[in-house]
């Protein structure tokens, strides 16, 4: 535990020249105390820390000191080149970046921890996409990759239902869901997504912007993620289930905070362990399906026309099993019987 956080801290210096004890300590979650003894420790090895007096001072590797990747244990190895899967790279056009870049990591190794690549190619494949889509990147993504790269301002061309629609943009960020790329732009004060296999024509501009360093583009797609879920959730059932439909319910809802909130929402459970809860769906005609996969562990009680479809579906289904089964095509009571070993 030590020694990794001797060679952070070593690391650390390394990238940004000069931080002083309070910096490194928060960097590396421990106290200031803790820096000063890491520090010494250091200097006694033979690494060149230097403390720089004064109100700008800090801590400082001699100029020039660099470390090489030896610290790394197989573990941090195997992540670094499992960061690096191809297709999503390849697909913005950095395949040979990527490439060029393991094989200086792979020369910096030392030799027992060469075969981190290969054992991760080994043993981990990314698939992006979904089943039954392309699986080609969209045509415009490498050129709004490099604007993304460059801050360069972009002019968009974007297919919005039966027209096309032309943007001036800041593209701050690209997000990779479901094997589907999505742009997000700042246009004006607001930010906006776009989904880029819907965009007809790029023209880079020569002019760059100045980013919005404080942007946190995973938080931002978290947020718009959730609105968008939310925004599907048009209407509400009013349920009552069993222990066991509870349960299940967190496999069939529409999102997880569908879920969460039919789970605050639910009353206290009466003598057979059964509550009564109200669950958020997108339509009346998607929680039919959901509701009819929990079987008898539900029971719909609004709206009515809900109630009445569940109790139509659930009374063929009873009748269609209350009779025996049809006849097969080997046996009249429908099983198949097993081939005769050398039968003619």
């Amino acid at each position: 535990m030590r020694a990794s956080r001797l060679i952070s801290l070593v690391l650390l210096l390394q990238a940004r020249e000069t931080m002083t004890a309070a910096e490194l300590a928060r960097e590396l979650e421990v106290s200031e105390r803790t820096v000063y003894r890491d520090v010494l420790a250091l200097s006694a090895a033979g690494v060149p820390v230097y403390a720089d007096r004064g109100r700008a001072g800090g801590y400082r590797l001699l100029g020039g000191y660099r470390t090489r990747l030896t610290g790394l244990t197989r573990g941090e190895a195997e992540a670094l080149f499992l960061a690096g899967l191809p297709g999503p790279a390849g697909d913005m056009g950095l395949a040979d970046a990527v490439a060029a870049a393991e094989l200086k990591v792979l020369a910096a190794l030392p030799p027992a921890l060469r075969d981190a690549p290969a054992r991760t190619g080994q043993r981990f494949h990314l698939d992006v996409p979904g089943w039954f889509r392309e699986t080609g990147p969209p045509p415009w993504l490498g050129e709004l990759a490099g604007a993304v790269w460059r801050d360069r301002v972009v002019e968009l061309r974007y297919r919005r239902g039966d027209r096309e629609v032309t943007r001036e943009l800041s593209p701050y960020g690209l997000v990779l869901k479901s094997g589907i790329w999505y742009l997000i732009g700042r246009v004006g004060d607001g930010y906006r997504t776009y989904r880029v296999d819907r965009v007809t024509g790029v023209e880079v501009r020569a002019e760059t912007f100045a980013r919005d360093e404080g942007f946190d583009l995973a938080g931002y797609w978290r947020e718009q993620a959730e609105a968008f879920l939310r925004s599907m959730l048009r209407a509400q059932v009013t349920v009552r289930l069993s222990p066991a439909g509870l349960r299940q319910l967190r496999h069939t809802a529409d999102a997880p905070f569908a879920y969460e909130e039919a789970l605050a929402a639910a009353g206290e459970p009466d003598g057979q362990g059964w509550v009564v809860t109200r669950l958020p769906v997108e339509s009346l005609v998607v929680a039919y399906t959901q509701l009819l996969g929990l079987g008898p562990e539900v029971e719909v009680l609004e709206p009515p026309e809900l109630r009445a479809r569940l109790a139509e579906a659930t009374a063929r289904a009873a009748a269609r099993y209350a009779t025996s089964p049809p006849p097969g095509p080997d046996g009249a009571d429908g099983t198949r019987r097993p081939p005769v070993s050398g039968s003619r």
